[in-house]
C-alpha cells in the first residue's frame, strides 16, 4: 500500500471510532437525563414533589417549598429544639451571611470578596419560616371530627 492510502485508511477508522463513541456518549447523556433515582436532590426541592397528601405538613412542604428536614439542616437544628434556639441559630447564619452595614473601604490587592449572599440569606429566612409555621400547625387543637350521619349536604326539607 501507499503511504497516502494508508494514511487516509487511518483517518476514515479514526473518524469512525470517533463518531461511535460519540454516539454512545449522547445515548448515556439520554438515558441519565431521564433517571431520576430516589431521595436525590434534582432541580425541584427534595420532597416538594412528594408532598401530595393533603395532610398539613404536606401543605407546608409545598407552601413553603422546603422540607422539614431541609429547614433543620440549613439551620443546624436537631428535631424538637425549642424556638429560641431556632431564633438563635438563624440570627447566627443571617448576620454572618448579610451584607456590612458600611461601605466596605477601598479593597486592598490580593483581598477575599466580602462573603454575603442573598441566596443564603433567603434559604435562612424560609427555613425559619418553614418551621414556625410548623411549631404554628403543632400547638393548634385539631378540627373536630365531622357529625356521624352528616353528609356535610343541605338537609332534605319535606
Amino acid at each position: 500500500m501507499s503511504a497516502p492510502k494508508i494514511i487516509i485508511q487511518i483517518l476514515v477508522t479514526g473518524t469512525q471510532i470517533f463518531g461511535k463513541a460519540l454516539f454512545e456518549a449522547g445515548r448515556q447523556a439520554v438515558k441519565n437525563a431521564k433517571h431520576r433515582p430516589d431521595g436525590v436532590i434534582g432541580s425541584d426541592v427534595a420532597g416538594v414533589r412528594n408532598a401530595t397528601t393533603g395532610s398539613a405538613t404536606d401543605k407546608l412542604t409545598r407552601e413553603h417549598r422546603m422540607t422539614l428536614d431541609e429547614a433543620h439542616l440549613i439551620l443546624n437544628l436537631k428535631r424538637g429544639e425549642e424556638l429560641e434556639r431556632v431564633v438563635q441559630n438563624y440570627e447566627h447564619l443571617f448576620k454572618a451571611n448579610s451584607p456590612p452595614e458600611a461601605p466596605p473601604k477601598p479593597a486592598a490587592r490580593g483581598s477575599a470578596p466580602p462573603t454575603n449572599s442573598h441566596y443564603l440569606l433567603s434559604k435562612v429566612v424560609r427555613a425559619r419560616e418553614r418551621i414556625e409555621a410548623e411549631l404554628k400547625v403543632a400547638d393548634e387543637p385539631p378540627p373536630p371530627p365531622p357529625a356521624p350521619g352528616g353528609g356535610g349536604g343541605a338537609e332534605a326539607k319535606s
